[in-house]
């Protein structure tokens, strides 16, 4: 059994948690086009739109490598504008046995959290990635701003 572990972190959106939730609940497609540095595709594999069951594939940029994410939607919750995604395949799967992201809005707060299990001892936390998430969060406001 790895080591489990558990981030959180937080960033103010001066647009509105409830945008960036419909961003990412709604309109995940156009994600790719609002940062296209950092989210090269969002792709539906199972089931329509951002939905409990549905399985998406993400290709991004992190830290310079290209990357990808396979999820399944486990939750969604439109009172607390929350999204649980776990990770089914991709490249976090080389270095945790699990790795789940809650996305959640409120007010003038978008909150990440991630819950993972790290295979071994000497991998390290996943803050860059953290980092990566945070500044699409901002790149989503910016445009949201606009």
């Amino acid at each position: 059994m790895g080591v489990k572990g558990k981030l959180i972190a937080s960033v103010e959106v001066k647009c509105g948690g409830h945008l960036v939730h419909d961003i990412f609940h709604t309109k995940t497609h156009h994600i790719s086009n609002i940062c296209p540095s950092k989210i090269q595709s969002f792709e539906i594999h199972e089931g329509e739109t951002v939905k409990v069951g549905s399985v998406v594939n993400w290709k991004y940029n992190d830290d310079g490598k290209d990357k990808i994410s396979k999820q399944v939607i486990e939750a969604v919750d439109p009172q607390t504008k929350t999204i649980t995604w776990k990770v089914i395949g991709g490249d976090l799967l080389e270095l945790y046995n699990s790795f789940t992201i809650i996305t959640s809005c409120d007010h003038q707060w978008t909150t990440w959290t991630f819950l993972y299990e790290k295979k071994t001892e000497d991998i390290p936390e996943p803050l860059v990635l953290l980092g990566f998430v945070l500044h699409v969060t901002k790149d989503i406001e910016g445009h949201l701003l606009k």
